[in-house]
């Protein structure tokens, strides 16, 4: 196989913005659970760049290519996660929603999920598609690694194999698992949006201060709203119906389920500027719990309350 450069699309597809919620509250209860691989994480259009491109300068990068209802996906993702982990991070794994990505997926030229591609020095190659056990992506990924040592594209001191001894400094660690969390989880692998949503309200409860509880709490609201909701047609009625709060909030939910934060604050905002009493109150109520679902001190959550404030006096 022959690397080829690749620059990937930065478009963010709505029609898939459910399942990327959920991996990503997936992926925040295991390592909260102390489950998680520490040489793994979920990669989308805004993240493939730095994950996967720029990383594969110093270390190659394994891109599995999964789908959320394939039984195949989930088996090959254990199985890699587990090479993963014993590669003490000489490879890193990154996971590549291909729902919750289409158009980066399309530009990849992935013709099925699960696929496998590696990134070495910023250069992709095509590898596997289909169900893979363990010891097939070993075999695989071994030969991989052997040819690119042969060929000088590996970084120094690259064991050129699949499993090796931790890098120097790393120190695997293994937090105490949190049964809360694991509920959580638990709740999360099985699509259960609303169990998980119990376990991290029963978090937030025991503990109010719980900061990292909260933000999944809201997460995992957002992703029971906006499921079932057509992103495209409920940004369509926010612009045809500029008065109506409860479009302009479900327009706002799509935009902060695709990382288009500044933009649905903006939009609630402006509802609370062109409405009054108590249509003025739900708009300023549903951008206020939008804030929680990100982290405290965000920028974009500072600016959002100084507007808010403009607004309101």
């Amino acid at each position: 196989m022959q690397p080829s450069d690749f620059s990937p699309n930065s478009a963010v597809d709505l029609g898939a913005r459910k399942a990327a919620l959920e991996r990503e509250a997936k992926q925040r209860a295991e390592e909260s659970a102390g489950r998680s691989n520490p040489y793994a994480a979920n990669v989308d259009e805004a993240t493939f760049q730095e994950q996967v491109l720029e990383r594969s300068m110093s270390a190659p990068v394994v891109l599995a290519v999964l789908a959320g209802w394939s039984e195949q996906s989930k088996q090959v993702e254990s199985a890699l996660d587990r090479l993963s982990a014993r590669s003490g991070g000489h490879w890193f794994l990154a996971k590549l929603d291909s729902e919750a990505s289409p158009q980066l997926v399309q530009a990849l030229r992935v013709p099925t999920a699960p696929m496998i591609i590696v990134a070495v020095q910023g250069q992709i190659m095509p590898g596997p598609t289909g169900p893979a056990t363990e010891e097939q992506l070993r075999d695989w990924l071994g030969q991989v690694f052997a040819a690119l040592a042969e060929q000088g594209m590996l970084p120094p001191g690259h064991p050129g194999t699949v499993e090796g001894e931790p890098l120097e400094g790393e120190e695997e660690q293994a937090p105490a698992v949190d049964p809360v969390e694991a509920e959580a989880q638990a709740a999360l692998e099985r699509g259960d949006l609303s169990a998980a949503e119990a376990a991290y309200a029963k978090a937030v409860e025991a503990d109010p201060s719980d900061v990292e509880a909260k933000l999944n709490l809201g997460r995992v609201r957002l992703a029971g709203r906006v499921q079932g909701v057509d992103g495209e047609a409920a940004l369509q009625a926010a612009a045809d119906r500029p008065e109506d709060v409860a479009a302009q909030c479900t327009a706002a939910d799509v935009d902060m389920s695709v990382g288009r934060f500044e933009e649905a604050f903006d939009r609630l905002i402006a509802t609370v500027k062109r409405t009054a009493d108590e249509d003025r109150d739900a708009a300023r109520g549903h951008l206020l719990s939008l804030f929680e679902l990100l982290p405290p001190g965000n920028p974009s959550v500072a600016a959002a309350r100084r507007k808010l404030t403009s607004a309101l006096f």
